[in-house]
C-alpha cells in the first residue's frame, strides 16, 4: 500500500456523524431475543424496477448494486457461522425462534467455506435490448449488508452484527436478517465491476435453488430495466473547479466523492455499497492503510411500493445505511481515588490470531541494504468483559498513568488496578496514545528460541476485526472501531481505550514497527509470534492461550529475499 492509500484512511464526515449509544466501561451483553420472534418467511425484492449506474472513463465498469434485498417476516433470519479451531471446516446452522423457544437447523456442511457470506447466493443475468446475455454470474450475499426496516411494527434497530467477517484467521460470527426489515443481497467490492458499455439492458436476479430449498425462499426473480451512463471526473470535476455554483447542486454523498479527489487525479468514486470485512460496513479498517468502506445508500424501503426514499445519510427511525458508528467512549473525568484492587467479577481474556499479511518490504525505513519481513497483527478479547484501560496525564509529562477498570455484572465499576503506561507515538501512520506492553511480535528460529523482537510494543486499543461474535457477551455493536474513535490527541489529558468482547485490534504490515529486520539472518525456516500482554500487567481470565504463531521460511539473497508461508492447518491465507 502507498502513503496515499494510507492518507485516505481518515474517516469522511458521513460516518463520523452516524451515531449508536454505547455505555462506556460497561460490560457488554449479546442480543436479548424477542420472545415474538417466529420463523421467518423469506422473499427476493427490489427496491426498483428502474435504475441508472454509472460508469466512469477514467477507470471503466459497473457496481451491480441493483437494489434487491431479502426481506424476513414472521421472524428473524439468523445464521451462526463457527469452527472449533483452526483445523476444523466452518460450518453454520440456522437459529430460529419460536416465541420464548429456541431451536436450531443444521445446515450442509459443505455450505459455507469461510465468515464473508453464503457462496453463490444470488443470479445474475444481464441481457441487451437484442435479448443477447452479456452476464451471468453469481454473488455471494452477506445477510449482515446495509439494511432497513420494510414494516412500521419492526425493531426499531437491528440487533444484528453490520458486516460479515473476511479475516481468515475468524473464529465464530452471526449473520442475520431482523424480523420486518431487509437486507442488500449486493456483495460489494468483493463482486468488482462489471464491463457494461452505455446504453440499456435488462437485469435479472434470483436466489439459487440451493437457498430456495434450504430456506423456503420464493423462486420469483426480479427484473430490472437498467441504464449504463458513461461520466468522466475530467468533466465533472473540471466544471466544479471553475466556481462553488457549479458544484452547489451535487449531494452531499457526491460532494464527498468529489473532496476524496483532491490531490489524486480522477478516479472512480467508491462504490455504492459497503464490503463486508472486519465487524462493520463503514469503519473496522484496522490500524492501516486500507480503504474505508463508504457508507452504503440509504435504502428506506416501503412495503406497499418497495420505492425508494430521498433521506439522510445515517440511521434513524425505519432506516440504516450502513455507516452506524458509536462515538467515542469517555475516560473518568478524575485519576481514580482510594485503594487499587482486582476484585472477583468477570474479567477479559486476551488471545492472538497468527500473524498474515507477511511480505518481505523496506520495513518504512527506507534505509538502503536492509530487508524488512512485514506482518499484520490482531489480538482479540473472548472475554467475558471488556478490556477498559484509561490513561490520566499529568501536566507537563510525556506519558500517561494506565489503570484497568473492572465492573460487575450490571456494569458497575467495582475495582481498578496500574497497568503501566501510555505514550505518545509520534510517526505517520501512527500519532496517538499508546498503551504500552500490549503485546510484542518476536520472530523465533526452527527450535522456537527467540532471534529477533520487533520494536513495536505498545498500541492503541480499537475493535477493528470481529473475531468471535459466538463467546459469552460479545458486543454484535462495538465501539471505538477506528482510530478517529479511541487514542486521543496529542494534546489530551486522558484517554480511553477499549477491546469489546469477541473483537480484535489489527495492526497492519504498513505500519511503522510491524517488521523484522532480517537481513543478517540466514535462510530457514522461522515463526512469528504473535504475544499477548507479554509482561502479564493486565489482569485476565486466563494467561495461557495469550501466544500465536506463524511459520515462515526465508529464502533469496540479500536485498531480494523471498518469504513463503505454509498454510496454518487448514487456514491457506496470507
Amino acid at each position: 500500500m502507498t502513503r496515499t492509500h494510507q492518507a485516505r484512511l481518515r474517516r469522511s464526515a458521513l460516518a463520523a456523524g452516524a451515531a449508536l449509544a454505547v455505555t462506556a466501561g460497561v460490560v457488554a451483553a449479546a442480543p436479548e431475543v424477542d420472545s415474538a420472534q417466529t420463523t421467518p418467511k423469506l422473499s427476493l425484492i427490489a427496491a426498483t424496477n428502474s435504475l441508472t449506474l454509472d460508469s466512469w472513463k477514467e477507470d471503466p465498469g459497473v457496481y451491480l448494486d441493483l437494489g434487491t434485498y431479502l426481506t424476513a417476516e414472521g421472524g428473524p433470519f439468523e445464521l451462526k457461522v463457527t469452527r472449533k479451531s483452526y483445523k476444523d471446516p466452518v460450518v453454520a446452522e440456522q437459529i430460529i425462534h419460536n416465541g420464548t423457544e429456541t431451536t436450531t437447523k443444521a445446515l450442509p456442511a459443505d455450505l459455507v467455506k469461510d465468515f464473508s457470506g453464503l457462496p453463490d447466493f444470488a443470479q445474475i443475468t444481464i441481457t441487451d435490448t437484442n435479448r443477447k446475455v452479456v452476464l451471468n454470474r453469481s454473488e455471494k450475499y452477506c445477510p449482515n449488508n446495509a439494511a432497513g426496516r420494510i414494516d412500521p411494527d419492526g425493531p426499531a434497530k437491528s440487533k444484528y452484527p453490520e458486516s460479515c467477517p473476511e479475516n481468515a484467521f475468524t473464529l465464530g460470527s452471526v449473520w442475520g436478517v431482523e424480523k420486518g426489515w431487509a437486507s442488500n443481497t449486493y456483495a460489494g467490492y468483493s463482486s468488482g465491476p462489471v464491463d457494461l458499455a452505455a446504453g440499456k439492458y435488462t437485469a435479472k436476479v434470483t436466489v439459487n435453488k440451493r437457498y430456495r430449498d434450504l430456506f423456503g425462499i420464493s423462486s420469483k426473480p426480479q427484473l430490472i430495466n437498467l441504464t449504463v451512463r458513461e461520466r468522466s471526473w475530467e468533466d465533472e470535476s473540471g466544471a466544479g473547479l471553475r466556481g462553488k455554483k457549479a458544484m452547489s447542486g451535487h449531494s452531499g454523498h457526491d460532494m464527498a466523492a468529489m473532496k476524496g479527489m483532491a490531490g489524486h487525479g480522477s478516479m472512480r468514486p467508491e462504490a455504492p455499497a459497503a464490503p463486508t470485512s472486519g465487524a462493520g460496513p463503514s469503519y473496522n479498517v484496522g490500524h492501516g492503510p486500507l480503504i474505508p468502506a463508504p457508507p452504503a445508500l440509504p435504502w428506506a424501503l416501503k412495503k406497499a411500493a418497495l420505492k425508494t426514499a430521498v433521506a439522510p445519510v445515517g440511521d434513524g427511525p425505519g432506516r440504516t445505511d450502513g455507516s452506524r458508528q458509536a462515538p467515542a467512549v469517555k475516560p473518568n473525568a478524575k485519576r481514580p481515588a482510594g485503594k487499587a484492587s482486582v476484585p472477583d467479577v468477570p474479567k477479559p481474556d486476551l488471545r492472538s490470531l497468527p500473524a498474515y499479511g507477511i511480505q518481505i518490504s523496506d520495513g518504512d525505513q527506507d534505509v538502503k541494504g536492509k530487508d524488512y519481513l512485514a506482518f499484520s497483527a490482531n489480538v482479540w478479547n473472548a472475554g467475558p468483559a471488556q478490556l477498559v484501560v484509561d490513561g490520566f496525564r499529568s501536566p507537563g509529562k510525556e506519558l500517561m498513568d494506565a489503570y484497568q477498570y473492572f465492573y460487575d455484572a450490571d456494569g458497575t465499576q467495582v475495582g481498578y488496578t496500574p497497568t503501566g503506561t501510555m505514550e505518545w507515538d509520534p510517526r505517520p501512520g501512527h500519532e496517538h496514545w499508546h498503551f504500552t506492553d500490549f503485546a510484542s511480535y518476536r520472530l523465533l528460529k526452527a527450535d522456537q528460541n527467540e532471534q529477533v523482537r520487533s520494536g513495536k510494543e505498545a498500541f492503541c486499543l480499537a475493535n477493528t476485526d470481529a473475531v468471535d461474535y459466538t463467546v459469552k457477551n460479545a458486543n454484535w455493536h462495538p465501539g471505538n472501531t477506528d482510530l478517529s474513535t479511541a487514542c486521543g490527541q496529542e494534546n489530551s489529558i486522558s484517554v480511553r481505550e477499549v477491546l469489546d468482547v469477541g473483537s480484535g485490534d489489527t495492526y497492519t504490515q504498513d505500519l511503522p514497527g510491524q517488521s523484522f529486520d532480517i537481513t543478517n539472518l540466514p535462510n530457514g525456516t522461522y515463526y512469528i509470534q504473535v504475544l499477548a500482554n507479554p509482561e502479564n500487567r493486565l489482569k485476565e481470565t486466563s494467561l495461557d492461550n495469550n501466544s500465536a504463531l506463524r511459520k515462515v521460511v526465508l529464502g533469496g539473497k540479500p536485498g531480494a529475499r523471498t518469504v513463503k508461508v505454509p498454510a496454518h492447518d487448514l487456514v491457506d491465507a496470507n
